[in-house]
C-alpha cells in the first residue's frame, strides 16, 4: 500500500524539522536566557511572513490545489497585530523591520502563493501545522517567562479560537494533504519545497541568534 503523503512528507523534512525546532535561538528564548524584547523582535518577523502566507489566501481559495487548504480559522497576522500592539505599542507598524533572512522567507512565500500554488501548500503545512503543535510550548513558556495573561494579548498568535479541536482539525488537515491534487513529480517538489521553508525558517533564527546573543 502506498505510504500516505503526510507522512511522506512529515518523515522526508524531519531533519529540517529537527534542526529549525533546536535553533540556539530558540533554546535561548524558551530557557528563560532572553529577554521579552528577542520574544518581540520574532514576533516581528513571524508578521511579514504571515502577511505574505495570508496575502494569497482570498486569491488562491478557488484554486484546485490549494485551494481546499485555506481555512479563515487558522489567519495568525490579526491576532499577531494585536501582540504587537501588546509588545510593541500603539504605533508598533512605524518600528517593526523584517530581518533579511525575514525578507528572504517572506519574498519566497510571496513567489509560491503567485505563481506556485503547490509551493504554497509546502508553506501553510510548515506553519500552520507547527503552529497547532510546537507553537502551544512556546505560548505556555511565554506566559510563564513573562508573565502574559494565560492565551491572552502577548501570545495570541498561539491561540486558535475557532478550532475547537486541534488534533481533530490536524487530522483533517494531513487527510489534505494525502488528498493534494498533484502526480507524484509534482509532489516530490513540494517535499523539496518543505525542506526549503524549514530552511528557511531556521535561517531567520540564526538571525534572530546573532541579534541576541548570549553570554557563554
Amino acid at each position: 500500500m502506498d505510504t500516505p503523503f503526510s507522512t511522506v512528507i512529515r518523515t522526508a523534512s524531519h531533519e529540517q524539522h529537527t534542526e529549525a525546532e533546536t535553533s540556539t535561538f530558540m533554546g535561548d528564548l524558551l530557557g528563560g536566557a532572553l529577554g521579552v524584547d528577542a520574544y518581540a523582535r520574532y514576533t516581528e518577523q513571524l508578521w511579514f511572513v504571515y502577511k505574505a502566507l495570508e496575502g494569497g489566501m482570498e486569491r488562491l481559495a478557488g484554486d484546485p490545489v490549494a485551494g481546499p487548504f485555506i481555512q479563515p480559522e487558522l489567519a495568525r497576522v490579526p491576532e499577531l497585530e494585536r501582540d504587537l500592539a501588546h509588545l510593541r505599542g500603539a504605533d508598533w507598524r512605524a518600528t517593526v523591520s523584517a530581518l533579511p533572512a525575514t525578507a528572504e522567507y517572506a519574498a519566497r512565500v510571496e513567489e509560491c502563493a503567485a505563481r506556485w500554488p503547490a509551493g504554497y501548500v509546502a508553506h501553510h503545512y510548515t506553519r500552520y501545522l507547527g503552529d497547532l503543535s510546537g507553537g502551544q510550548i512556546i505560548r505556555d513558556k511565554a506566559e510563564k517567562t513573562w508573565g502574559f495573561t494565560r492565551k491572552g494579548d502577548g501570545v495570541r498568535f498561539y491561540v486558535f479560537e475557532q478550532v475547537g479541536n486541534p488534533a481533530a482539525f490536524k487530522r483533517r488537515y494531513r487527510e489534505l494533504l494525502d488528498g493534494l491534487a498533484v502526480d507524484e513529480l509534482e509532489k516530490q517538489r513540494v517535499v523539496a519545497e518543505c525542506k526549503r521553508a524549514f530552511a528557511l525558517n531556521t535561517g531567520v533564527f540564526e538571525a534572530l541568534g546573532k541579534e541576541f546573543p548570549v553570554a557563554a
